[in-house]
């Protein structure tokens, strides 16, 4: 039998299988709240055989969005076309999970296919002054962002609490803290945006200071049955930046901080770090965190063929694999897959769907 076609169980939670569909913005809110288009493209998932599938990231925080266009949930009225997406998801089999995030200095952005020939959205284009651990913009000629102070970095800690607690209403049976690609949590980790003196910044106990307060509050305010998953970069790819030896102290620190399982992405801090793609490249960070840290990881990044994502199970590198772009492009990936490996009686298709398959 396929490993990709095995349950696996985190907490009170198991996924029927061992495909994820990784969060990917999809830039098609307004003020936040979730649109048909999401109930589309999560359910199409959903129904295409994925054991769970995750939101994009969700802001905390009106602040903390990627693009104007992003999916929030710092306010109660994001609940319910929320759950109409998670009630969706469940009903077809799997899991519904939810990235909770905060974009710091990499907010108030334009979504990809309306630059303006802008980098920044200003207040004046509809965007917002950003907020970071210090006053250091991404793009170097782009205004600098606000560096928080602590009693707003409580605030912040704050919100991420109260989004997980509207995400268990919302019907989510997984969350997940985006503390990657260089937003708010993950400028905090590496040293090359956090530029900080005091108790939130200079030596490593301090830099992750932030990542584990915040997955603390969220642990502390999901009910015991509810995964919690932190997505990080393993590496900045740049010397000097937050490496490969940091994240895995780090996972060690959140497990402790009652985090089931590491989602192993790579880079996004500073744009002009040179990352070596290729298919499965981020695989050996998921791997070595694993063995390390002893706890649960997932692999994401160029995972396309159904025998390339099942190796990595077999051989013990990863736990479940994250399904990015391969997704798009084929809403059942996970329902070829398992054909392909010679194990169709694992696929969920539905009754409608039947005579297709």
């Amino acid at each position: 039998m396929p490993a990709l076609t095995d349950p696996l169980t985190l907490r009170g939670v198991t996924l029927p299988n061992r495909v994820a569909i990784s969060p990917m913005c999809q830039y098609s809110s307004e003020d936040g709240f979730a649109t048909d288009w999401h109930l589309v493209h999560l359910g199409a998932r959903a129904v295409g055989g994925a054991g769970l599938v995750m939101t994009e990231a969700t802001a905390v925080e009106a602040r903390g969005r990627i693009s104007p266009e992003d999916l929030g949930l710092w306010k109660d009225a994001h609940v319910e076309p929320l759950s109409r997406i998670a009630r969706f998801v469940a009903a077809q089999g799997a899991v519904p999970g939810i990235q909770l995030a905060h974009a710091g200095r990499k907010g108030s952005t334009p979504r990809p296919w309306d630059k303006r020939g802008l980098q920044v959205l200003t207040p004046d284009d509809g965007g917002w002054q950003p907020v970071a651990p210090s006053a250091l913009p991404f793009y170097p000629d782009a205004p600098p962002p606000h560096a928080l102070s602590e009693t707003e970095i409580a605030d912040v800690v704050a919100a991420f609490a109260a989004a997980a607690r509207r995400a268990v209403a919302a019907g989510f049976r997984l969350v997940e803290l985006h503390a990657a690609h260089g937003y708010l949590a993950h400028e905090f980790l590496s040293p090359l945006s956090n530029h900080r003196t005091d108790r939130y910044g200079g030596p490593f106990d301090n830099r992750v200071r932030f990542a584990l307060e915040a997955a603390r509050a969220i642990r502390a305010a999901l009910p015991d049955d509810v995964p919690l998953v932190t997505r990080v970069s393993a590496t900045d790819w740049v010397d000097g930046g937050w490496d490969l030896e940091q994240t895995v102290e780090l996972a060690r620190r959140l497990r402790a901080e009652g985090v089931d399982a590491i989602d192993c992405s790579s880079g996004g801090t500073v744009p002009h770090a040179r990352v070596p793609v290729g298919p499965g490249y981020q695989v050996p960070f998921a791997a070595a965190v694993r063995r390390r840290a002893e706890i649960a990881t997932a692999a994401v990044g160029m995972l396309t063929e159904p025998a390339q994502a099942d190796g990595i199970i077999a051989r013990g590198e990863a736990d479940f694999v994250m399904l990015a772009r391969a997704s798009l492009r084929d809403a059942d990936w996970p329902l070829h897959a398992f054909t392909a490996l010679g194990h169709p009686e694992a696929r969920r298709v539905p009754e409608q769907y039947t005579r297709a398959w």
